[in-house]
């Protein structure tokens, strides 16, 4: 295992610097630049000129690239334009804010499609797979934006149960009570967007499950239905949810970016999105960077769980 790890991380070389060279070309060809958000109003030519000598941005793009490769290879992520600090020193302050919503919807997520899946799968075709159903093709069909805006308006405006957006409240409890009250909601939304569709796929999985020769061999033994299902079919259920829990991990960075935004959560997301706005460059780069990283480990972290769920899979 071992081995194909290492050969895994090998061939991701190749992405990544693909990666890395297409968004840095793409980032940069962009109209507008850094100086002239940092001047606003007070920009001029002469201004421009002197800030693009200052950051190098005046150079050509290849060298510029060349340089921040370099830059980056050695583990320097450059220096943020807007908030004048190292870019990992800005990220570090906002990453743990996003790994905290990504990390529990993750979790509640997966936990909540593989109850509701395997019990639609069971009792296919009953009241309670067709109301499950309804429910989830709803959930599926709304877009997360207007499922945020929904919440915030029902449980923070009208209710008020929960704060509109933020991470802590001037007067509000500190600590894990305020992580609870401001987290909730967005992670709630996080969920709910992304369940409906997983519910599906381990649904599927567990009624094509159910009617192998090894089901029925060990309902011929006289095994209970527990042990049928839970041993035997549920197990050999999890390999596509598997697969989405790979996929999952950059799929709800990408989620969070809208979800931070509408509840002006301070993550990664919200950085990225300012970060664009005000044509940070070595920001947009380190963030797009770190969701590429986390693509690869990702993929490579559901193809080593199939070993553990399915043991006929070998790696060489």
């Amino acid at each position: 295992m071992l081995v194909y790890t290492l050969r895994r991380l090998l061939q991701a070389i190749p992405s990544l610097f693909f990666l890395a060279l297409l968004s840095f070309f793409l980032i940069h060809i962009v109209p507008g630049g850094p100086a002239q958000s940092l001047l606003g109003q007070h920009s001029t030519p002469a201004r421009i000129a002197a800030i693009n000598r200052s950051l190098g941005l005046n150079k050509p793009l290849y060298v510029q690239f060349g340089i921040w490769l370099w830059h980056l290879v050695h583990g320097n992520f450059g220096y943020s334009y807007t908030f004048d600090q190292p870019v990992l020193q800005v990220i570090g302050t906002y990453l743990p804010h996003t790994l905290e919503l990504v990390s529990v919807a993750i979790v509640l997520a997966h936990l909540l499609a593989v109850f509701l899946g395997t019990v639609q799968g069971y009792y296919q075709g009953r009241w309670f797979d067709h109301v499950i159903t309804t429910i989830t093709f709803f959930l599926w069909s709304m877009p997360v934006f207007w499922l945020g805006v929904l919440f915030v308006m029902i449980f923070a405006v009208d209710l008020g149960w929960f704060p509109s957006g933020g991470i802590s409240s001037p007067n509000g409890p500190g600590g894990f009570g305020s992580f609870i009250m401001h987290a909730t909601l967005p992670i709630t939304v996080l969920v709910l967007s992304t369940v409906a569709s997983w519910a599906r796929f381990m649904r599927s999985s567990l009624m094509d499950a159910m009617v192998q020769d090894y089901v029925r061999t060990a309902r011929s033994k006289g095994l209970s239905e527990f042990m049928v299902l839970f041993k035997h079919a549920l197990k050999n259920s999890l390999l596509p949810i598997i697969t989405l829990f790979g996929l999952s991990i950059p799929g709800l960075f990408g989620g969070a970016l809208v979800i931070e935004l509408i509840f002006n959560y301070p993550g990664i997301g919200l950085l990225t999105w300012n970060a664009a706005f005000q044509r940070d460059y070595p920001i947009i780069l380190a963030t797009v960077m770190i969701v590429g990283v986390l693509t690869v480990l990702g993929n490579l972290l559901a193809d080593l769980l199939y070993g553990l769920v399915d043991p006929r899979i070998t790696y060489r």
